[in-house]
């Protein structure tokens, strides 16, 4: 794990260096339906960079990714800095700024998804492309744990799930993060985007496909899998 880890923190810096801008973290393998998927047993996690969204509504290039599928996922967004290694879950209801829903675009270099937990971590955490929604909802009043998700390709159910799904809460899985982090002395900051992990198992996508994400309480978001040239 520390190698795999090690791998992406260089791969992570090259691309700094390169010029690309860092805005948060996404969580990974916290859904059992997605761990089922990849026979993996942890959560893992990666960086997120500013080219790395589209826009809701907008759409993928096929010509950006190898083997794509699509998840749906709460985002969060602080307000203010998690330091400390004891981080609780109060904590992070205190940090929120603003929840939306997600969909993250996950992508692998290994053929036929056939990745072991090191792959997936090596290869920051999967992670391609993402969208996020317009809405931008205050944590109170919602119940995370309990709200339902639907997405659709072409229309079509294609996945469902709910907030329980992603380590029993969204905010248990960024409390992990944060402590994770804190650990490895590099703290969330106010202003990081969490993408908290999938509500739900992935969903492999084909050019064409449009895909929409309906989270109950946060609204919905959307993009369309371009045709290739």
């Amino acid at each position: 794990m520390e190698g795999a880890y090690a791998v992406q923190s260089l791969n992570t810096r090259y691309w700094v260096e390169a010029g690309r801008r860092i805005i948060g973290k996404k969580i990974g393998l916290t859904s059992e339906a997605v761990q089922k998927q990849l026979g993996v047993n942890q959560p893992d996690f990666g960086a997120l960079f500013s080219d790395m969204e589209i826009i809701d509504g907008g759409e993928l290039d096929p010509k950006k990714v190898l083997q794509p599928k699509a998840e749906a996922e709460i985002a969060i967004v602080l307000g203010r800095d998690l330091d400390g290694l004891d981080i609780s879950i109060g904590d992070i209801v205190a940090a929120v700024d603003h929840i939306s829903p997600a969909i993250e675009i996950v992508d692998s270099r290994i053929e036929d998804w056939k990745i072991t937990f090191a792959d997936t971590v090596a290869d920051n955490g999967s992670s391609a492309f993402f969208v996020l929604g317009r809405q931008r909802i205050p944590l109170r009043d919602l119940d995370l744990r309990t709200c339902g998700m639907i997405l659709e390709v072409n229309g079509a159910l294609a996945s469902m799930g709910v907030g329980a799904a992603c380590l029993g809460s969204p905010l248990n899985a960024a409390a992990w993060l944060a402590r994770t982090l804190a650990t490895r002395g590099e703290p969330l900051r106010a202003g990081d985007l969490v993408l908290t992990g999938a509500l739900g198992p992935m969903v492999s996508l084909a050019p064409g496909d449009s895909v929409g994400v309906s989270i109950g309480g946060l609204g919905d978001c959307g993009f369309k899998y371009g045709v290739a040239a």
